[in-house]
């Protein structure tokens, strides 16, 4: 009797543990992300923004239950350190690894090459391979936005911009920029000192004041560090922020910040792995997609102005508000683009020409 008994419960206890296998099936591995950075962390600027996105993308996933890891490596130059970098992530089993800067497009490709299993995301490059997708946003709409504020406010139609590489990206932002301003001021002029380099606060610092002291009472950049606001609040000038809200160090030089937001397409690329549904794929998103966007405005900008911004950030989001309309001249009054024309997506990225009301040149 008894060892009918036992029999029995041993056949209902095997019965049980496979229908529970079959229920809940493995325990899944939580999928490893990882992220590379060209600066320190920093309370603002470039990498603070991708830094938001990856605890964005953490938050995302395990709110819906989801196991992730993220790990990030800063500081890390353009060049041979990334590839290292890049490679070591991808050789301690990282599964998805996004590279945020222009620079480290070359090193994705390179390393994604070896490592056919691993998803990269070449965030502002444009070299796509079967597992390498690329992603960007378009900064120049803020720009333009910004410019329009700048120039409502600028009593000396004199703008001054720090700029770091001449790659298309920072020229549509010059661009949009100056567009801006001479859309509500014809005479305004955008004085222009290129860096060759994303970070160096010292020299940020130094083209800022080298500017101010050619007549520019506002300011605008880019590159990653929060130097030129820090030097226009020190004058009393102002300022347009950019990649970050950057009142904490210039609260009254901010006339508005242009940022841009990783946080839902990190998220989102995250779970296409998880899913099996990652796609090599090309991104661009802007004010439409809320990757770009105006915001935190400073005292200095009048509620006029900011009602006006506002109102056409939401005409752009419509899409019926382009930066990039005709007509649209250089700045050697070549013609750029004709009257009710609008600039194509691949004019806009292969953009090479300065226009006019920028004093400056392409190097």
């Amino acid at each position: 009797m008894y060892k009918n008994l036992i029999a029995a419960l041993c056949s209902f206890a095997l019965f049980f543990s496979s229908t529970f296998a079959q229920t809940t099936g493995p325990s899944k591995k939580p999928l490893k992300v990882g992220f590379v950075y060209v600066t320190p962390r920093l309370p603002a600027g470039w990498v603070h923004q991708h830094e938001l996105g990856r605890l964005a993308l953490e938050a995302n996933l395990i709110k819906q239950g989801v196991a992730v890891q993220t790990q990030f490596v800063e500081n890390v130059s353009e060049g041979a350190d990334a590839e290292r970098v890049i490679r070591d992530l991808a050789q301690q089993g990282v599964g998805l690894i996004f590279t945020p800067s222009f620079g480290y497009m070359e090193a994705t490709l390179k390393v994604a090459a070896d490592f056919p299993d691993v998803k990269f995301e070449s965030i502002t490059g444009y070299k796509t391979a079967p597992n390498v997708a690329t992603a960007n946003a378009r900064y120049y709409e803020g720009r333009f936005l910004s410019g329009i504020a700048a120039g409502r406010v600028s009593k000396s139609g004199v703008a001054g911009y720090v700029a770091s590489f001449p790659i298309p990206e920072v020229i549509q932002g010059i661009n949009a920029f100056a567009l801006g301003m001479r859309s509500v001021n014809p005479n305004a002029t955008v004085k222009l000192i290129w860096l060759d380099t994303w970070f160096d606060p010292a020299r940020e610092r130094e083209a800022a004041i080298t500017l101010m002291n050619q007549k520019a009472d506002v300011l605008a950049f880019h590159t990653a560090s929060d130097a030129v606001m820090l030097a226009a609040q020190e004058r009393g000038k102002m300022a347009i922020a950019y990649h970050s809200d950057m009142r904490h160090v210039a609260p009254q030089a901010q006339l508005l910040a242009v940022t841009h937001v990783w946080g839902d397409y990190y998220s989102r690329r995250a779970l296409d792995v998880i899913r099996g549904n990652w796609q090599s794929t090309q991104t661009w998103g802007g004010v439409r997609e809320g990757m770009v966007k105006v915001e935190a405005f400073g005292p200095r900008l009048p509620k006029r102005v900011q009602a006006e911004v506002l109102r056409l950030q939401r005409a752009m989001a419509k899409g019926s508000l382009q930066p990039f309309s005709g007509p649209i001249f250089d700045n050697q009054d070549g013609v750029v683009l004709a009257r009710g024309q609008v600039m194509s997506d691949e004019q806009i990225a292969k953009m090479r020409f300065l226009v006019k009301g920028v004093l400056g040149s392409l190097p």
